[in-house]
């Protein structure tokens, strides 16, 4: 995408409605308004796996029809949470086939009354395959994990003297080479080996596969006349900001639209009436990254409401949206922020920690953005999956910019490049797009990690998915993470920036700490040689585990990740001044695996621990980073007094 792209949307904007962001149907995030109430389901499920041969007894007896405990004994389950680490039962820590949720929800009276309010369920994401029935009434269906479905459940609980409603949710965690990610079920016949009807899930990815409700869910409610769904698109023309707004309804077409954008102090500052037009807002405050600017991550409020004339009186709906006026911009040789360089410096990361496994939990997410401030991060890479839409809310607040990962991780066997795949894929993307298009932290959409780009169907299947996804979003920049080379990688054709994942000296060179200059040198200046790109180093890194010392260094000490990092740096330094536009560390913490040989309970090349606590490297990459952003700060003072604030942070 050319610089010129940005100023093009100021007045090409409104009239390319339809062409890219209006995704149909909605995905607005559940606030709550004066016409909009919520109610949280968080806490203690019923739950129970089927451990039937099939794993299809809780179908044949039709567990949905009464409560989950008539049918057998049920464990209490917290959501959100991954189910696998919560009990002892070593049989549910590696279990794989369907669970059974189910939670009694109480209705407030004007909820089941009022034929005027639409009741909505939402689940935040199950892994990987859902199906929902409410009194026992399948309701709905949903393919993939990490990201949200919801169905209007009105007729359901207003049909009758209902003051609560029983949710049940059917998960399958299994994985088939045209699931996202892919997997395989490897059956084992040989009795004297194996169990009668023995079977393994195998992955091609390296994380725990965590399964359960892992995402909040909730009730919540709308007028029958509502807001469906927003999409913004901001662009600048000088010191004018431009917030281009398109607003779809349902349930009425007759309404009228206001739409107002409010500054931080409430204040409007710009007002327009009708579905879509454009917000000029003189000498507006910009979104900036995290240290690039004396006001960073500046946040409007886009405030709509809708009125339906009714015989009666009318309707009314009423939605805020948080707003960053903010460009993005490709050239090849930078990234550009609002028309100025700007350099990734950041971290992989996984919502992975300790029993909670992949569950969402506040304490936690604040806890790592207070570890990314006082490491001086600017961003990270959703490796490899689209975290909980909360993490992309406060990446919005504080300026941590994002390239926001689909869960096409492990696409290694041929049958993964299928038509089946693909069209699974390209849905995915819209599901995706559609939560994430408005968040000014997300900068740039990663389609996959690590596929295996030199087999022959990966040239169409990514020319065709990237293309969508540009159709999607003609606003943001797409790539995807490839570890091939540079000759045979049929993909990085048609991605905007190159995202390279390189371990020299670990996977590759054992222990040989002198290869890797040359070796990373050589990388970088192949793939610009080839492609005129920029380029950044989506993962890098050591496994080592906290405490191990020796001198001189050897692999898995604490010396010896320090040193693999200080290599890749004297590279970076050179070639950032070129057309390396990023770094991104592998990984922020230590996260949980599959047993194998090859991992001592997970991977531990995080800088932090699983527990949060720093290894030696946390230091060293906090100087760099620290210093990086001086490099690249606007106003000096602004970042000296940031590092004067995060130096009274705590680990």
């Amino acid at each position: 995408m050319l610089p010129a792209l940005a100023a093009t949307w100021a007045t090409l904007g409104p009239l390319l409605w339809g062409c890219g962001l209006a995704l149909q149907g909605g995905m607005l995030y559940p606030r709550e308004s004066p016409s909009r109430e919520r109610k949280e389901l968080d806490g203690l499920w019923s739950f129970r796996a089927d451990f039937s041969e099939n794993r299809r007894q809780g179908f044949e007896q039709q567990w949905y029809r009464a409560p989950l405990r008539e049918s057998g004994p049920t464990l209490d389950m917290p959501v959100p949470s991954s189910f696998n680490d919560v009990g002892q039962d070593a049989r549910l820590r590696g279990f794989v086939g369907w669970v059974w949720y189910e939670r009694q929800a109480a209705l407030p009276q004007r909820w089941t009354q009022d034929p005027g309010t639409r009741v909505v369920l939402r689940v935040g994401s199950a892994h990987y395959h859902a199906l929902v029935w409410v009194n026992g009434v399948h309701v709905a269906e949903h393919e993939g994990g990490h990201l949200p479905f919801e169905v209007d459940i009105s007729k359901l609980v207003q049909s009758g003297p209902l003051s609560s409603c029983r949710i049940t949710i059917a998960v399958n965690n299994t994985l088939t080479p045209n699931t996202l990610p892919p997997g395989i079920i490897l059956h084992q016949s040989d009795t004297s080996k194996y169990p009668k009807g023995y079977f393994v899930q195998n992955t091609y990815f390296d994380f725990f596969n965590y399964a359960g409700l892992h995402r909040p869910v909730l009730l919540y409610t709308t007028p029958s006349a509502y807001i469906d769904d927003i999409t913004v698109i901001t662009a600048l023309d000088q010191d004018i900001g431009l917030v281009n707004y398109q607003v779809f309804v349902q349930g009425s077409e007759h309404f009228e639209l206001e739409v107002f954008l409010l500054d931080e102090d409430s204040k409007v500052v710009a007002k327009g009436t009708g579905g879509r037009g454009q917000l000029r807002v003189p000498g507006a405050h910009l979104w900036w990254p995290y240290l690039m600017h004396e006001r960073p991550a500046y946040l409007y409020s886009l405030e709509v409401k809708l009125t339906v004339p009714m015989a009666a009186g009318s309707i009314s709906d009423f939605y805020t949206l948080p707003v960053g006026i903010r460009t993005v911009a490709v050239t090849e040789s930078q990234f550009l922020i609002n028309g100025k360089p700007f350099y990734f410096h950041g971290v992989n990361k996984h919502e992975d920690a300790d029993i909670r496994g992949k569950g969402f939990d506040w304490p936690l997410l604040v806890k790592d953005f207070n570890l990314l401030r006082w490491l001086g991060a600017n961003s990270f890479r959703t490796s490899h999956y689209p975290y909980a839409e909360e993490v992309l809310q406060l990446c919005d607040r504080y300026g941590i910019v994002v390239i926001n990962e689909s869960p096409g991780v492990g696409i290694v066997l041929p049958q993964s490049f299928s038509n089946v795949s693909l069209q699974h894929h390209l849905q995915v993307m819209e599901e995706m797009v559609r939560r994430d298009k408005n968040h000014p932290a997300v900068v740039m959409w990663s389609v996959a990690n690590e596929p295996m780009s030199s087999l022959q169907p990966a040239g169409y299947y990514f020319k065709t998915l990237i293309a969508h996804t540009k159709d999607l979003d003609p606003t943001r920049p797409v790539t995807f993470v490839t570890n091939s080379n540079y000759e045979a990688d049929l993909g990085v054709l048609y991605v905007d920036v190159i995202c390279v994942n390189s371990y020299y000296s670990w996977y590759h060179d054992s222990g040989h700490l002198e290869v890797i200059q040359l070796q990373l040198a050589s990388q970088f200046e192949n793939w610009y040689r080839t492609y005129q790109k920029p380029i950044i180093q989506s993962e890098y890194g050591a496994e080592t585990i906290a405490g191990f010392h020796h001198d001189p260094p050897l692999m898995f000490t604490e010396e010896y990740q320090k040193d693999v990092l200080e290599q890749y740096h004297l590279i970076l330094d050179q070639k950032r001044k070129e057309y390396v536009v990023g770094e991104l560390i592998w990984n922020f913490a230590d996260f949980m695996t599959d047993q194998t040989i090859y991992r001592v309970l997970g991977n531990k090349k995080g800088i932090f621990t699983r527990q949060r606590q720093p290894k030696s490297a946390a230091f060293l990459l906090r100087d760099r980073y620290w210093k990086l952003a001086n490099e690249s700060a606007y106003h000096q003072s602004v970042v000296k007094s940031q590092c004067l604030e995060n130096s009274l942070f705590t680990l």
